[in-house]
C-alpha cells in the first residue's frame, strides 16, 4: 500500500472512536457499494484503532474485509472510510489488554472471544483511507 491511499486520524477522532462503546463496520461490495453494518467492540492503541471478530476469520465481515480491505466504520459521531490491516504480531499483548481493560465488566467468556490466540487471529488495525 502506498502512503497516498491513507491518512491519519485526528486527534478529536482517535479520542471519540476509542472512548465508543461499539463501532460499525461495513466492507465494500465489487461495485464499490458499501455492505450493510455489522456492529462489533473496538479498542484504541497508541494512535491505532484496532477490531477484532468474535467468531475468528470465518465470520463473514471479516471474510469479506480479507478479499477487499477498502471499508468505512463509525463510531462516536466519526465516519471514516478506512483500509483493513492486518497487523504485526507485537501488538497483540496491548490490544488483549485494551480490550480486557474496555470491556471485562460484561465478563470472562464474552472478552474472551476476542481476546488470546483466536482474538489475534482475527485482528485489523483500520487506518484512515483517503476519499
Amino acid at each position: 500500500m502506498t502512503e497516498s491511499t491513507t491518512t491519519a486520524w485526528t486527534d478529536d477522532e482517535l479520542e471519540r472512536v476509542g472512548r465508543a462503546e461499539e463501532l460499525q463496520v461495513s466492507s465494500l461490495r465489487a461495485d464499490g457499494s458499501l455492505r450493510p453494518f455489522v456492529t462489533i467492540w473496538v479498542v484504541r492503541v497508541g494512535d491505532d484503532v484496532y477490531v477484532r471478530s468474535a467468531y475468528g476469520r470465518e465470520n463473514g465481515w471479516f471474510r469479506r474485509a480479507l478479499a477487499d480491505p477498502r471499508g468505512r466504520v463509525r463510531a462516536g459521531g466519526v465516519e471514516k472510510d478506512v483500509v483493513f490491516v492486518e497487523p504485526d504480531d507485537s501488538v497483540h499483548p496491548a490490544v488483549d489488554a485494551a480490550y480486557h481493560a474496555k470491556y471485562d465488566r460484561y465478563g470472562p467468556a464474552i472478552v474472551g472471544s476476542v481476546t488470546g490466540a483466536a482474538g489475534a487471529a482475527a485482528t485489523f488495525r483500520l487506518d484512515p483511507r483517503a476519499s
